[in-house]
């Protein structure tokens, strides 16, 4: 087996470690027992999150033992924000994001076998620890002079927001966490995003004071950043989620499918399972003949059939092939359809009206005598059927789902109609 360290330096997933011999010598040893920490501060994980989650799998494939930690109580406080405090949410709200957290982080995760994952909620800790307890147990080992230090903490400490005590207590939580599952499952590691750090440095230094001989470590992922400046995870129409209900699997695919060549080598390495060899062909591919777009697409099916499953990564590629006139645009379920026109540029109007009169009011063309200029030369198309003259009409016989038309000018631009 590969050594876990290893792999996970080339595929660029360590930005920081409290020791890296140190963390390379317990999983040689081990297996390690190692958790990361999730709070429901939305209904659904984020692509973000699924860093760690991947993460997690990838050092449980490698024979180490993962504890899932969704923050029922830290998710009632909030990880403190750059610039200004967190909306505290009511606490029945945070009990079912909880609940819809730990389902989508079970996907992920083997609940059997010798390295079987265990979930776990700090409010089963929390809950019944009185102030004066928490003061007394935990918060004597803390130092303030260290805590303003943290990153997040000194830029609100900074800023015209200032920080409230509860989010300066943040990281007293956290540290509490991995004190309690080294106590109670014998956790040693502790991985996160790097923005996190300060926080898992909080929880190995609170171990260290309780016990100055335990061997606990702290890893963390970078911060994945994209080659034209825009912050991944988010397209035009907001985050990507991985609640099919928030983004669809068409979106979740068309996000991996039109990743940028510059990227896609480095989001193979952090997100897929295939080997290296199998990775490094796709980079060779992608730089003889990016015009194919293989890794994106090999990218796109991995991670959507990863996420949402099979047979919802199988509607989204033939609905993305059925666009362009390469499937029947009529066999796509209304679900998937939608969620495909939802991604084009598109119109709703009250009634049927001219192809040209269409193509205009949607983009397609500048003006109708341009959309008349288009048909003419053989470049228009309705439903994937071209269109051969110039005062055309599409019927209601045409509408999809009895309700939409897919308009396309030349191969590539697309936009919808809604009829409604």
């Amino acid at each position: 087996m590969t050594d876990i360290v290893d792999e996970l330096q080339w595929r660029g997933l360590i930005a920081q470690s409290t020791d890296e011999d140190a963390l390379r010598k317990a999983f040689a040893d081990g297996p390690v027992t190692f958790y990361c920490g999730f709070d429901p501060t939305a209904s659904s994980l984020h692509l973000g999150n699924l860093v760690q989650i991947l993460t997690m799998r990838r050092i449980q494939l490698a024979g180490n033992r993962p504890l899932g930690l969704v923050g029922g109580a830290t998710g009632l406080i909030g990880d403190p924000k750059p610039n200004s405090e967190r909306t505290l949410n009511a606490p029945e709200t945070v009990a079912a994001w909880v609940q819809r957290l730990r389902g989508q982080i079970e996907r992920f995760l083997d609940f059997e076998g010798p390295y079987a994952a265990t979930m776990v909620n700090n409010l089963d800790w929390t809950s019944g620890l009185s102030a004066i307890d928490f003061l007394r147990d935990v918060g004597k080992y803390f130092r303030v002079n260290k805590m303003i230090a943290k990153e997040a903490v000194a830029r609100r400490l900074n800023s015209d927001a200032g920080i409230s005590y509860t989010e300066f207590s943040y990281q007293i939580l956290q540290g509490m966490d991995y004190l309690e599952l080294h106590r109670r499952y014998g956790c040693t590691l502790q991985t996160g995003g790097s923005d996190q750090w300060g926080n898992l440095t909080a929880g190995t230094d609170l171990i260290h004071r309780v016990d100055p001989d335990a061997d606990v470590h702290a890893l963390a992922t970078p911060l994945i950043t994209k080659a034209d400046g825009t912050k991944f995870g988010k397209t035009e129409s907001g985050t990507v989620w991985l609640d099919a209900e928030r983004t669809t699997p068409y979106a979740f695919y068309q996000f991996w499918l039109n990743a940028d060549d510059r990227d896609v080598s480095k989001f193979l390495r952090i997100f897929s399972f295939k080997s290296r060899e199998e990775i490094e062909e796709l980079e060779r591919l992608t730089e003889e003949r990016p015009q194919a777009r293989a890794a994106q697409r090999a990218l796109a099916e991995e991670l959507t059939t990863l996420v949402h499953g099979a047979d919802d990564c199988a509607a989204a590629v033939y609905a993305s092939k059925a666009l362009f006139g390469q499937g029947e645009l009529g066999e796509l379920d209304e679900p998937t359809l939608r969620a495909a026109l939802s991604e084009l540029p598109h119109v709703k109007v009250a009634e049927l009206s001219p192809v040209v009169d269409l193509f205009a009011e949607v983009g397609l063309a500048a003006s109708k005598s341009a959309a008349r200029r288009t048909v003419k030369e053989g470049g228009a198309y309705v439903n994937n059927t071209k269109v051969t003259a110039e005062d055309a009409v599409p019927g209601m016989e045409d509408l999809l789902h009895g309700r939409w038309l897919v308009l396309r000018r030349g191969k590539k631009n697309l936009a919808a109609v809604e009829i409604g």
